[in-house]
């Protein structure tokens, strides 16, 4: 892949968890941002492109580049999916170049009705997520959707513990009786100083592999007064170095931190036998709630791009959209044991359909004796008639009616 995205991705959950506030959910940016980014090849230098590239974060042949990485070589731990349908019609297919330059997984078609939607999102996301976030109405003329799922187990499950090891000061010690505490290896954990949110914790716990491509699920906590969105900043910078395995940076000594509490973590010492270099070893444990939730988000403001995107689909197929609609449903679950989560995210393209009026239907009945007559035709290259064009070869009058033959009632 020629781009990394980890910037890109960074700048847009930014822009999207701020849309969406401090209210318990979980979102998808990079859904969101592959719609874009398949959107990207359809813009050309028009403002609706600047508007695009903005949201995307780089440059749109690197944004459509990078989806096409994504999508057309899928993580093994990670389902991945999009699609574009269209209403049939003249110019609902779009170009051939601008198809060609889409992903190869990307299933392109009929727009299907409610019912099909539905079972796509079941379908592509291991039944996670059973409603498609939109409902298709007959303003509906295109639509792009994507969806990402994961179910995976850890590496090692965690050991439960009682939720007061929570803190004395959690509201959420009071409410819960069990919590979740890493197990004595196999997780990583630590305290790291961070320029805009002082001091946080962090915990990573990886997924269970061969040995292959994996999953890492990264906590980050901050001291109460700090703004969800700056902590959310610091697990996105954090997130690029947990790939690795590596110590965040910015990780701080146990040794260089005074003994005691704090709202985020207790510090004690004792004496022990240790085969650390200098004699002092540090440990860190960490405990934490499970938790799931289910959310839906509306993606409709111009930051998150998709205005620019549905202008840029609707040139590429040469449909004249006046409005557009654009949401994500996403769900996780963590718990002792594993993690699941997934993401389904769709946008249409809208027309305003016609005003009402008055549509009559004749059904023609055959119903008494009629005239039948067949006429030849004898059309030749360059639109020219030969003799035979326009010659009644058969007439007939119909009189006597018959049956369809029990051979013909059936389909064949």
């Amino acid at each position: 892949m020629t781009t990394d995205l980890h910037g890109p991705l960074s700048a847009y959950a930014a822009r999207l968890h701020a849309t969406i506030g401090d209210r318990h959910h979980v979102a998808s940016p990079l859904g969101a941002w592959l719609l874009l980014a398949v959107c990207a090849t359809a813009a050309d230098s028009d403002p609706a492109a600047e508007d695009l590239a903005d949201a995307l974060g780089t440059d749109l042949a690197s944004a459509a580049e990078a989806a096409r990485t994504l999508l057309d070589a899928p993580h093994p731990l990670v389902a991945s999916a999009t699609a574009l349908w269209h209403r049939p019609g003249p110019g609902s297919g779009g170009s051939t170049e601008w198809r060609a330059a889409l992903p190869t997984t990307t299933d392109v078609g009929v727009l299907p009705d409610q019912a099909g939607l539905d079972a796509w999102a079941h379908e592509h996301t291991h039944g996670l997520i059973d409603t498609f976030p939109l409902k298709v109405s007959p303003e509906v003329v295109f639509a792009l959707a994507s969806a990402l799922a994961t179910q995976i187990s850890w590496a090692t499950p965690f050991d439960v513990t009682d939720a007061r090891a929570l803190g004395t000061g959690s509201a959420w010690a009071r409410g819960l009786r069990r919590a979740l505490r890493s197990p004595s290896h196999g997780h990583r954990c630590a305290i790291v100083s961070d320029t805009r949110a002082g001091d946080v914790i962090v915990h990573t716990a990886p997924a269970q592999t061969d040995n292959g491509p994996g999953l890492v699920v990264l906590s980050v906590a901050a001291a109460p007064q700090v703004p969800p969105a700056e902590v959310l900043a610091v697990a996105y910078d954090l997130s690029a170095g947990a790939a690795d395995g590596a110590q965040p940076a910015g990780s701080r000594s146990l040794f260089d931190l005074p003994l005691g509490e704090t709202p985020l973590w207790t510090l004690s010492e004792e004496r022990v036998r240790t085969r650390a270099r200098d004699g002092r070893e540090e440990r860190h444990t960490a405990t934490l709630p499970c938790w799931s939730a289910r959310s839906e988000h509306d993606l409709t403001a111009a930051a998150l791009g998709f205005p620019a995107a549905t202008a840029a689909l609707a040139k590429a197929l040469s449909q004249p959209v006046l409005g557009f609609e654009a949401r994500q449903a996403a769900m996780a679950r963590y718990g002792r044991y594993g993690f699941e989560a997934a993401a389904v995210t769709g946008m249409f393209g809208l027309v305003s359909l016609p005003p009402e009026g008055v549509a009559r239907t004749a059904e023609l009945r055959f119903g008494h004796p009629y005239a039948v007559v067949a006429v030849a035709t004898d059309t030749r290259a360059g639109g020219a008639t030969g003799p035979w064009h326009g010659v009644p070869v058969f007439s007939a009058w119909v009189a006597e009616p018959e049956d369809v033959p029990e051979a013909d009632a059936s389909e064949r």
